[in-house]
């Protein structure tokens, strides 16, 4: 793997950058203090913006790294951030990235996060050279896994009680798409 760090990324509709320290109020208002949007994740929700704050900077000090991908997905419309999309979890033995996403509950079933995470998949296959992409999702939370079968991941199979959330311990849904099958995909 050919690791970029945090590059700014663009969609038709998103831009996908590093998070700065402004972020902290939309951060807040449009995504982290919803209990809807952080039912199924995995850190609680915001009770104030100096906590949304607090974690940007957290953050903010990682962007140096360049196996570090945590990015606003800012809507060109608006020109403001609301959601986040990561990678969560690096294994360069396998070379496998496992992506991570939140989008605040206005912005639910408008085909967003869909977008964001294609884009993540193109830039991990074809600049960053990963082998495999995984996500996985709260089972009680089928929307999540709606977004990963929209952009070519498959479905691997059920881990019980294989996550833990906002609601405890959970049974998990494994989807990944390997380059093999993007790159097959992507010349037809």
């Amino acid at each position: 793997m050919d690791h970029k760090g945090t590059v700014t990324l663009e969609t038709e509709r998103l831009i996908l950058r590093r998070f700065k320290l402004e972020d902290a109020d939309a951060m807040f208002r449009n995504w982290a203090n919803d209990p809807e949007v952080t039912r199924y994740l995995t850190w609680p929700t915001h009770s104030d913006v100096s906590v949304s704050r607090f974690v940007i900077g957290s953050w903010l000090k990682q962007y140096e790294n360049l196996n570090y991908y945590s990015w606003a997905i800012v809507l060109k419309e608006i020109d403001e951030p609301i959601g986040s999309i990561s990678a969560v979890m690096i294994n360069e033995l396998l070379e496998e990235v496992e992506v991570g996403y939140c989008i605040g509950r206005k912005w639910w079933r408008q085909g967003y996060t869909s977008e964001a995470l294609a884009e993540l998949i193109r830039f991990f296959f074809e600049e960053v050279g990963v082998n495999r992409i995984k996500a996985t999702h709260d089972v009680q939370n089928p929307n999540s896994g709606k977004v990963m079968q929209k952009c070519g991941m498959k479905y691997e199979g059920t881990m019980r009680q294989g996550g833990k959330n906002n609601q405890g311990l959970c049974d998990v849904s494994v989807y990944a798409i390997i380059a093999k099958v993007y790159f097959a995909h992507r010349h037809n």
